[in-house]
């Protein structure tokens, strides 16, 4: 079993630099960017002294809005050590979360890319922060974000109020290595060095807190179960922003020192071509991104045969899609991984030897050093092997809690310090979990978690909503869409156009329900709660009649 160890971000990476000191540590195919571990290690200590340099102490926080892009590992890694927790923000998100994350993170900097795709991010920037174009940069004085008063912006362009990339690292020229070395002194294990924010069932996303102690630890543990080593290399296609593409991906192949080969936005094509040129022999993703790596035309065409291993976490994988994985890509070792943000995220995982049924049924037993235990709902009572219940887990990976919500901190984990997941689940007698549904109302759409909550929360805000529902319905393509029923105020006219409209560029494009009907009543039970589950019959049965 491996062992827990204590150490910084910083601390770790500096020990890959000693064992593996020329082992290509960060590679981007299509810039032709490459970084040995001890180049990739100078370049971290560029970016952390330039953190410190427009102000960031420890325990500020920083916010990073961008795509996989090559500046995101040295942010990652010199945050770790000079101590500054990154906050994660969604590139789906729009103004309206987008200002919520910055102002509920606390965050004093925001680092991003000026365009996403269709999306203006400065634009979006400049819309919630219109003081930003007429400030210097480092100097924001926002009305609406009062502690944010540095933003970089990562672009060939320069824009009003910001830093460009190359100016925010000059920047950390005028801080010497001693106060680098002080500041790295003076950082624990247990310090918080990472907000990952998650929807919850009340509306807003959370940040969930997350230490150097809990990151490395589960990276460890889910290399371990993938038998990596200093040879492997790794394509990391997932979001950055997410758990996945930051622990699973970055920390992971860090902490066996092999290499990291990310791609900067999911194509199915450039993924194959990166695998191929780059031999990688590991390759991670949600089973959406498989199943169109897999239906590309000339998949076959793509010399593969290096890849071994990898992780396919977000959503349950279909038998022949594994087949697929497996045969086609030839990943005869990839696993499958279960967990969520407040765990760091991996729970349980497959392991690389498992049989095919384990690694479409299940979604593994513990990881080492964490226990996993399926209860009654609303006890802490083990129902017995086979029997459903909820699925809670303790150890090293449980989160330090929810930012500034203390709350909702006491309602996810206990006073014995057991995370309630809010999942239902089976553990056979030989540890493996199977999920069997939800006790949250969380809808996945393509691997993306959704919660009604905070879509029903802003479609109140439209003038004309009286009242309304939303609901995850299934869907061939996605697993699941959102489907809202609206009661209008007063009988108003209320188009689903207008609907459509109101959300556009406020919330991201996968919340926006994929069906709106209009209704005058809710199924009701005797206590007067509205029956979602017959709202989802209903949508079955108006499918079923078109």
């Amino acid at each position: 079993m491996a062992q827990l160890v204590e150490q910084t971000i910083g601390e770790f990476l500096e020990q890959r630099v000693v064992q593996v000191p020329d082992n290509e540590a960060l590679v981007y195919e299509d810039l032709n960017l490459r970084m040995t571990y001890t180049q990739f290690n100078n370049h971290v200590n560029d970016v952390a002294k330039a953190l410190m340099a427009v102000g960031l102490e420890k325990g500020d926080h920083f916010s990073v809005w961008t795509t996989n892009v090559a500046q995101w590992p040295g942010l990652q890694f010199g945050s770790g050590k000079m101590g500054a927790p990154l906050v994660t923000i969604n590139t789906n998100y729009r103004a309206n979360e987008l200002k919520y994350i910055l102002k509920q993170s606390d965050s004093k900097m925001l680092v991003l890319i000026d365009q996403y795709r269709e999306h203006s991010f400065i634009e979006t920037l400049y819309e919630i922060c219109p003081e930003l174009r007429d400030s210097s940069p480092g100097s924001l004085e926002s009305a609406a974000l009062p502690l944010l008063k540095t933003v970089v912006v990562i672009s060939d362009q320069d824009y009003p109020g910001t830093y460009s990339w190359h100016d925010f690292i000059k920047r950390g020229e005028d801080v010497p290595d001693k106060a680098l070395a002080q500041r790295k002194a003076s950082l624990t294990a247990h310090d918080v060095i990472n907000l990952q924010y998650t929807s919850g069932t009340t509306g807003f996303p959370k940040g969930v807190m997350l230490s150097h102690y809990n990151l490395i630890n589960n990276a460890l543990n889910i290399a371990e179960c993938m038998k990596l080593t200093s040879d492997d290399r790794l394509c990391i296609p997932v979001p950055f922003f997410h758990c996945f593409g930051c622990v699973i991906g970055t920390l992971t192949i860090v902490s066996a020192g092999g290499t990291m080969v990310p791609v900067r936005e999911f194509e199915p094509s450039i993924v194959l071509k990166t695998v191929e040129q780059e031999r990688c022999t590991a390759l991670h993703g949600v089973p959406t991104m498989f199943i169109s790596e897999l239906n590309l035309p000339n998949v076959t065409d793509f010399d593969l045969s290096s890849l071994r291993t990898g992780v396919m976490a977000g959503s349950t994988c279909p038998i022949e899609v594994m087949k697929g994985v497996m045969d086609t890509l030839g990943m005869k070792d990839i696993t499958i991984c279960y967990g969520q943000t407040e765990s760091s995220p991996v729970l349980t995982q497959t392991r690389t030897d498992d049989a095919i049924d384990l690694k479409v049924e299940t979604v593994g037993r513990a990881l080492p050093n964490t226990e996993v235990r399926i209860v009654y709902p609303g006890t802490m009572d083990e129902v017995p092997s086979g029997v459903q219940g909820e699925i809670c887990a303790r150890g090293y990976c449980v989160m330090k809690g929810y930012y500034n919500n203390s709350e909702a901190t006491r309602e996810a984990v206990d006073a014995d310090n057991w995370l309630h997941t809010g999942d239902l689940g089976t553990m056979d007698e030989a540890g493996y979990v199977r999920v069997t549904g939800r006790l949250k109302d969380m809808v996945i759409r393509g691997g993306e978690n959704i919660y009604p909550r905070e879509v029903e929360e802003f479609l109140y805000q439209h003038p004309a909503v009286l009242d309304v529902q939303v609901v995850g319905v299934p869907d061939a393509k996605y697993g699941e869409e959102l489907a809202a029923w609206i009661i209008p105020k007063d009988n108003q006219a209320v188009t689903e156009k207008e609907i459509r409209a109101f959300c556009d560029g406020q919330i991201s494009r996968h919340k926006i329900p994929r069906y709106i009907f209009f209704m005058a009543e809710y199924p009701m039970t005797a206590s007067g709660k509205v029956q979602k589950f017959k709202l989802r019959e209903l949508f079955e049965n108006m499918r079923g009649e078109g």
